[in-house]
C-alpha cells in the first residue's frame, strides 16, 4: 500500500459517519441495495450452469463468512463445497497448484497480500475487474486485476478473562509471568497471515519498523524463551476453551467471537497501546485453473457488491469499498455503532508491498531460527 498510513479518504470516512451516528442524524438510514452492474443475467446463467462453486479456507466465523456464503447460494440457488475452512493462505496456494485441472479445485482464494503477490508472480491467478472496481482503493488492488483487498482490520490481543483474569494491555505486558504459557498466534507466520501481522505489530512496538520486522522476530524469540509463548496454532474455540487464553488475531475475529460467546465467557479486545496498531486487508482472487470460472466472477461481483460488502462490515472486518459507501450513505447507522471506537482506525500502520516482501524474507530466513517453543 503506498505510504504507510491508511488512506486519507477512509480515515475521514469513518469518523464523518460515526459522529452522524453518535448526533444520531442518520439514526433511521436504510441502504438501498442492488446487484452490482456486472450481476448480468447472463453472467448468472452462465454460473448457474457450472454448477456449483468451490472455495477455501473460509471459517464462517471468519470475518462473517458463514453468512455471506449462506446469502450466496440462496440469492443465486449456486452451492458452494468450503474445502478445508482451516488452511492457511500457503496452504490456499497450494491447492490451487496440487489440483490443478481437478474439478474439485479451488475456484477462488482470499489470502493475505503476501500470499497474493505470491500467486500473482507464480501465475496462479488470472485477472478480473468486478463491475464496482473504481470504487476501490489504488492501494488495495493489482492495477491487472489479477487480485484485489476485500477486508482488512487490526491487530488485537483476544483474552479469555476467566483464565487470564487481567488483560495485557501491551505488547511489554506479555512478557509478564501471569501469561506464562497462555499466549499464541493463529499459526506459524511463515503460513498464516494473520500471524504474519501478529510479528510485524510486535515489530512496530519493540523498536522496529515497517522496514524492519526483525525485532518481532525477536520478541517472540524472547516470548518463547520465558515460557510464555504457545506455538500451538490458536483458533476461536481454543480461545473460548482457555486452552490458548491470549490469542494475537485480527480485531474482527476477536471481537466477533466475544460477542458469539458472551453467554459462555468474557472475551476482551484489545488494540495494544504501546505503538501505533497494524493493519493489513486480505484479498481475493480467482484461480487461473478455476474449474467454474463464472461462478467464480459471479462470487466476487457478490462480495464487492454493495450487500456483500456489507456482509463483512456486519461481521466486524472493515471492507475495501467502505469509503465509496459512506459516501453514498448505503451504510447503516446501527451497524457502524456496532463498530469499535475509530481512533486505532485512522492511526493504522500499513506496509507497502516492497515492505511485505522484504519481511517475509527476514521471516523465511529468520522464524524458525530464532523462536523456539
Amino acid at each position: 500500500m503506498p505510504g504507510d498510513m491508511i488512506p486519507e479518504s477512509f480515515r475521514q470516512s469513518r469518523r464523518t459517519v460515526l459522529k452522524y451516528v453518535g448526533a444520531g442524524a442518520i439514526a433511521g438510514l436504510l441502504p438501498t441495495i442492488s446487484d452490482a452492474a456486472g450481476t448480468s443475467p447472463a453472467l448468472i446463467a452462465a454460473a448457474k450452469h457450472e454448477g456449483g462453486l468451490n472455495t477455501i479456507a473460509l471459517p464462517p466465523d471468519w470475518a462473517n463468512y458463514g453468512e455471506i456464503i449462506s446469502t450466496f447460494e440462496k440469492k443465486y440457488g449456486i452451492p458452494i463445497r468450503n474445502a478445508a475452512p482451516d488452511d492457511t493462505s500457503a496452504e490456499e496456494l497450494q491447492s490451487i497448484r496440487s489440483m490443478r485441472g481437478q474439478s474439485r479445485g479451488p475456484d477462488v482464494v482470499d489470502v493475505g497480500l503476501s500470499f497474493a503477490l505470491t500467486g500473482a508472480k507464480q501465475g496462479l491467478f488470472r485477472p478480473y475487474k468486478v463491475s464496482t472496481w473504481n470504487s476501490i482503493p489504488a492501494a488495495l488492488k493489482d492495477p491487472a486485476g489479477l487480485w484485489y483487498g476485500d477486508y482488512f482490520g487490526l491487530i488485537s490481543f483476544g483474552v479469555n478473562m476467566s483464565v487470564a483474569k487481567t488483560a495485557p494491555q501491551s505488547w511489554a505486558d506479555l512478557k509478564k509471568p501471569a501469561y506464562k504459557g497462555m499466549v499464541a498466534l493463529n499459526g506459524s507466520p511463515l503460513g498464516a497471515g494473520a500471524a504474519f501481522a501478529g510479528v510485524f505489530a510486535a515489530a512496530l512496538a519493540n523498536g522496529g519498523s515497517l522496514d524492519n520486522i526483525m525485532p518481532g522476530i525477536e520478541f517472540f524469540a524472547d516470548l518463547a524463551k520465558r515460557g510464555n509463548f504457545d506455538p500451538s496454532a490458536a483458533t476461536s474455540a481454543s480461545l473460548v476453551s482457555g486452552q490458548t487464553p491470549v490469542v494475537i488475531n485480527w480485531d474482527y475475529l476477536n471481537l466477533a467471537q466475544a460477542k458469539k460467546s458472551k453467554a459462555m465467557t468474557k472475551i476482551d479486545t484489545i488494540i495494544p497501546t504501546d505503538a501505533k496498531p497494524y493493519g493489513a486487508f486480505y484479498c481475493q482472487a480467482i484461480s487461473k485453473f478455476a474449474p467454474h470460472p463464472k461462478a467464480a466472477e459471479l462470487w466476487q461481483e457478490f462480495i464487492y457488491s454493495d450487500e456483500g460488502q456489507l456482509l463483512y462490515l456486519k461481521g466486524f472486518a472493515h471492507p475495501a469499498r467502505f469509503s465509496a459507501m459512506a459516501k453514498s450513505g448505503v451504510i447503516p447507522a446501527a451497524l457502524m455503532a456496532d463498530l469499535p471506537p475509530a481512533k486505532p482506525y485512522g492511526e493504522a500502520l500499513f506496509a507497502t508491498i516492497a515492505q511485505t516482501k522484504k519481511a517475509q524474507a527476514a521471516l523465511t530466513e529468520n522464524w524458525t531460527k530464532l523462536v523456539k517453543a
